[in-house]
């Protein structure tokens, strides 16, 4: 979300710095990889009109679940490092993307748990997590992918959500529904890494797992908004200057959510992924709650630290950058890190090989004998994924 702000500033700062900035990272992002001709407006149409049909009828599908099956094409290769070593070379280091990777096999009987919770970040919903569902499926686990409040097909209005609590309630009210005994692994991108750690916090004995897909994984104390505050100076200034936030309560009270612009996200958000699945999220994205990402969280190491937590870097992310990610591993360090070469800020839809890997992966590191409380036990597992 950091350049997403970024783009928000308004006036000079918007057309100038800002804009500065966010063009250093991105390159010729809005052009279409390899100098590929520009869409034609009827082209565009017809995507528009495929995703919009894909949406629907994905929207329909029993409970909400996104249980369409694809084929997912092409892998690329991913490599997990132990805690604390967090700059190691950022391209180099990791071997080409390569295709048609050898299935991950998965032990089942060797599982903690079946059950993997699947939770969008800003302005997604559940159907961003078709594509890794379909794979979780075939691989013989129990993937579930959640609508947060105001997003996807829940009908809550976005500028109504007032706290943290409110945006994360129908994750905590799954989690809370569970059987005594079932727990789940929980993967939460961009800025439904919040959500994630409020479950975390609120629901421990409910998770065995939690993976931080290239998002906000936040100490105590910080607010989601902190991850940018570097490249956007304070929260106030960007309250003040913001051009794409709204106001649900009327322009005299404080801002409820901000708006997407469109072409900005496409090279933001998407810059590795298909253009099939940037025109469903074109017709699907809905408008970001604001309060949620400008809430402290308070998290304490008898609750949200006894869980183990585990975050997947991506290397082209143009909305996170992988500085700010590695930043994150470093200030809050988890037990374990992985990263994936060639993915943008949305690898479920750009590398959905290379994420089914590292969460089938994760899904099968087994519990230590003992868990100290308060205290998170690390793990370093060599990465098999250049024998693929």
């Amino acid at each position: 979300m950091g350049n997403a702000f970024a783009s928000c500033m308004s006036g000079k700062q918007h057309r100038g710095a800002a804009l500065a900035s966010r063009s250093k990272r991105m390159g010729s992002a809005r052009t279409p990889r390899g100098g590929a001709a520009k869409l034609t407006p009827a082209e565009e149409e017809m995507l528009h009109r495929q995703a919009l049909a894909m949406a629907i009828h994905q929207h329909l599908d029993a409970g909400g679940s996104m249980s369409r099956r694809i084929d997912a094409g092409g892998a690329s290769m991913s490599r997990r490092i132990g805690p604390g070593n967090t700059s190691s070379r950022r391209h180099g280091g990791l071997p080409d993307s390569v295709t048609n990777a050898k299935t991950v096999q998965v032990v089942l009987e060797n599982l903690e748990t079946k059950k993997i919770v699947l939770v969008h970040g800003e302005g997604f919903g559940a159907w961003c997590w078709y594509k890794t569902i379909s794979l979780l499926e075939e691989a013989g686990l129990d993937p579930v992918a959640l609508d947060l409040a105001g997003s996807g097909i829940d009908h809550t209005d976005a500028n109504s959500i007032a706290t943290l609590e409110e945006y994360s309630k129908p994750l905590i009210d799954y989690l809370s529904e569970l059987p005594e005994n079932e727990k789940v692994v929980l993967v939460g991108h961009s800025c439904g890494g919040a959500s994630v750690s409020y479950a975390l916090e609120h629901c421990p004995e409910k998770i065995s797992k939690a993976v931080f897909l290239t998002a906000t994984m936040v100490k105590d104390s910080q607010k989601p908004f902190d991850v940018f505050s570097e490249e956007l100076a304070s929260a106030d200034v960007f309250l003040q200057e913001s051009q794409f936030l709204l106001y649900g309560n009327g322009k005299d009270k404080p801002p409820t959510g901000l708006r997407f612009d469109k072409q900005q996200i496409k090279g933001l958000y998407f810059n590795q992924s298909p253009s099939k699945d940037i025109a469903l999220a074109a017709v699907s994205m809905r408008p970001i709650p604001l309060a949620p990402i400008m809430e402290k969280l308070a998290l304490t190491a008898e609750r949200y630290g006894t869980v183990r937590r585990y975050f997947i870097q991506t290397l082209d992310d143009h909305m996170l950058s992988p500085d700010a990610q590695e930043k994150l591993v470093r200030e809050n360090p988890p037990d374990g890190i992985f990263k994936i070469k060639g993915g943008d800020h949305c690898p479920f839809f750009s590398k959905p090989q290379s994420l089914h890997k590292i969460l089938v992966e994760i899904a099968q590191i087994q519990a230590p004998a003992t868990l100290l409380p308060g205290k998170a036990i690390s793990e370093e597992v060599e990465e098999n994924a250049e024998k693929s």
